[in-house]
């Protein structure tokens, strides 16, 4: 599951999880070292290996230069196409709510919560071209043997999970 930051994608893993009874893999909790210390690429991408080596798994994030390796082991990728003041609107809100869980050593102020989910608003307008477009070229180019939803707005979600069955995905 990818997509711009507010686009969904958590929501819809934990939905999707709920339904298919996958383990569900949030990337932001895997990458941060404690203090909010961020991994060098070769740790990352071995970390990525490692929660990845499950036969079957849901995985959200978006983080677009290790994609290649979720596609490598995927058989479906799910791009959360949210228009991006829906992002942006989303972000603001989450602002002011505490994530329900954080990395592994790592601490958060309500102040640092705001700060942070605010500062995405303008990276969320200034990548709303460039990051689908990049994810796109990855898909195209790593996963042309994965099944590609392109979900677009709440309705196509809506029925992306109506249709959505364990059995059959």
């Amino acid at each position: 599951m990818t997509g711009q930051a507010g686009s969904g994608k958590s929501t819809l893993s934990h939905a999707l999880a709920a339904r298919s009874g996958l383990p569900l893999i949030h990337l932001d909790l895997q990458f941060w070292k404690p203090g909010w210390v961020e991994p060098s690429e070769a740790e990352w991408r071995e970390k990525q290996r490692r929660v990845l080596a499950g036969d079957a798994w849901i995985a959200d994030g978006n983080y677009t230069e290790t994609l290649d390796l979720r596609l490598e082991r995927a058989d479906t990728v799910v791009v959360l196409a949210t228009p991006w003041w829906r992002c942006a609107g989303r972000a603001f809100l989450r602002g002011f709510r505490m994530p329900g869980r954080l990395p592994e050593g790592c601490e958060y102020s309500a102040w640092q919560r705001l700060r942070d989910e605010w500062r995405l608003i303008p990276a969320i307008w200034r990548g709303r071209r460039t990051e689908p477009e990049a994810e796109l070229a990855i898909i195209a180019r790593h996963g042309q043997h994965v099944t590609g939803d392109v979900l677009r707005s709440k309705r196509a979600i809506r029925e992306f999970l109506d249709g959505f069955d364990a059995g059959h995905r």
